[in-house]
């Protein structure tokens, strides 16, 4: 995000976003490390709260760089990079993600054929952060600059069309293919936090100050919903709270990162808006910052690759049985040698943009 004058609040909460993802990725194979701060499919953990945050600073900067766009350019301008750019980051995804699948023989290939090719290859491994931030991108372009009610709306449905198509047949399907993060209509629910982060873009656009109250409390009521849909869970049964393993058997109402379901992302879409009130008050209203946000924050799709290079690197060397402590050294490791590079890149203005 480009602008004569930078949020810092968003840059900042961007850089923490990035720094979160660092330890809980770094972390996340090790069976030592303690429950929240790995990933789940059967509940929401502190390591699950992290992705959402990106959506709701790709929404704020959306809208932000959109509206500025259209001013400038005009609509028609504006709506085709906008469309470029969601596009763009999709084919990056897919490529960097991989296809599913593993034919080491002709004669396997060729039973594929094309109509298996496109059933079987985007099952899976290519619908993760980056792809999913892409698809989300252009399904809420439509709507991005428009009115709060017409958002609110559009993602009202979204919602409910995820809950309707999980009940009639998705949420079984991506059981079977065991998906990440929503697989391939992960994009609706995705919508929730991503026009979440475009409200607080319009509170903060009106005051400062004032923004803070609105946040806080929408903030607090998203949570709220969320929680309180987990517990339809069973016909109605008192969920267990987020952080805190399942009470109840976990169906399509569970927070669930794997299923991408509404229930997570209301509640992450409210938390993002909870935490975004504290990075407004400390950067924007007192001016205070952490050199190590900024730097990971104003690069934070180059740092996003150059951590899952690093991971992937270093994986083979993460035994899940490790003790706690070689966890940690990895941990470290693995991050300092992803801020060294980052700052690297910083360094020379390589930073990496679509």
């Amino acid at each position: 995000m480009e602008s004569k004058q930078r949020i810092q609040s968003l840059d900042q909460f961007r850089g923490y976003t990035v720094a979160a993802m660092f330890v809980v990725n770094f972390l996340g194979g090790f069976a030592s490390v303690p429950a929240i701060l790995r990933h789940h499919n059967t509940y929401c953990s502190y390591a699950d709260i992290v992705m959402p945050h990106f959506f709701f600073a790709v929404g704020f900067a959306l809208r932000l760089v959109l509206l500025k766009e259209i001013e400038r350019h005009g609509a028609a301008a504006a709506y085709k990079r906008g469309l470029k750019r969601g596009i763009s980051l999709f084919i990056f995804g897919i490529f960097f993600y991989q296809l599913d699948g593993n034919y080491r023989a002709w004669s396997e290939l060729k039973e594929l054929g094309v109509q298996g090719f496109f059933s079987e290859s985007f099952r899976r491994s290519s619908f993760q952060a980056l792809t999913h931030i892409g698809v989300t991108s252009l399904w809420v372009l439509p709507v991005i600059t428009r009115s709060i009610r017409t958002r609110i709306l559009f993602l009202l449905g979204s919602a409910i069309l995820h809950v309707v198509v999980s009940h009639l047949f998705w949420y079984d399907t991506l059981q079977t293919w065991r998906v990440i993060d929503g697989g391939l209509l992960g994009f609706l629910s995705w919508a929730v936090p991503t026009l979440a982060g475009s409200f607080a873009y319009d509170w903060i656009q009106r005051s400062t100050s004032d923004s803070l109250k609105p946040m806080a409390i929408w903030g607090t009521v998203l949570m709220v919903v969320g929680y309180a849909i987990s517990c339809l869970s069973q016909g109605g049964q008192l969920a267990a709270p987020p952080f805190f393993p399942p009470n109840t058997e976990v169906d399509l109402w569970t927070m669930s990162q794997r299923a991408g379901s509404v229930s997570y992302l209301t509640f992450a879409a409210g938390f993002s808006l909870a935490l975004y009130v504290v990075f407004v008050w400390c950067c924007d209203m007192r001016g205070r910052t952490l050199s190590l946000f900024t730097d990971i924050g104003a690069n934070a799709f180059a740092a996003y690759v150059i951590h899952m290079i690093t991971l992937n690197a270093f994986e083979r060397f993460g035994p899940k049985d490790a003790p706690l402590w070689y966890a940690v050294l990895f941990m470290l490791l693995g991050c300092w040698i992803s801020l060294v590079m980052v700052r690297w890149c910083n360094r020379r203005n390589l930073y990496l943009r679509l």
